[in-house]
């Protein structure tokens, strides 16, 4: 299936499952919306995991990662997917994820999972907003010495998100905007 095509197909499935209409909620960023995406329910769906992966996974071939990984929750399921997708090719990614605040017993990590040291990664997020989980993702991956070559969402909400990224000198691709969902 092209890719537009399996955009096509993600765009009808978090307007399904995922877009929620008509009641202003608050966002992770404190501002409020009239529309709000739950792309949960859509990363942890079949078809949405696999969706995401393959997309993301196609955007991927354009850039050399060691793994890729992202603040818990919303990076959580995408990761997890494009980890296990990947083992199917020729370049298997390893997933971790970031933690809110480091374990207080154990290693007391805040990275979870595979992660090295000088590592090429690729931060991932369900929904940007202003960008403010990607950056804090970005900044503990950057603290334990590896290097952030893309920021990447779902569903950028062009709410200042891209731009926020982008000033702080981070590549940022989102597979579908808040207009795609909104329009047609």
């Amino acid at each position: 299936m092209s890719i537009e095509k399996l955009k096509e197909e993600l765009k009808q499935l978090l307007r399904q499952k995922s877009l929620i209409t008509g009641v202003e909620r608050v966002l992770t960023s404190g501002r409020t919306s009239h529309y709000y995406i739950d792309a949960k329910m859509t990363t942890l769906d079949p078809r949405g995991a696999r969706l995401v992966a393959s997309l993301i996974l196609e955007v991927l071939r354009n850039y050399e990662i060691d793994a890729i990984g992202g603040f818990t929750l919303g990076a959580d399921p995408i990761v997890a997917a494009v980890a296990a997708l990947s083992a199917e090719t020729e370049r298997p990614l390893p997933a971790f994820i970031v933690r809110k605040e480091p374990k207080k017993h154990g290693e007391r990590k805040l990275i979870e999972g595979p992660f090295e040291r000088g590592w090429r990664v690729c931060i991932v997020d369900d929904v940007v907003t202003t960008g403010g989980s990607t950056l804090k993702a970005c900044q503990a991956v950057e603290e334990e010495g590896g290097e952030v070559v893309l920021t990447l969402a779902i569903v950028d909400r062009q709410e200042g998100g891209r731009e926020n990224l982008e000033a702080r000198g981070y590549t940022f691709v989102s597979l579908l905007t808040r207009d795609d969902l909104l329009k047609d």
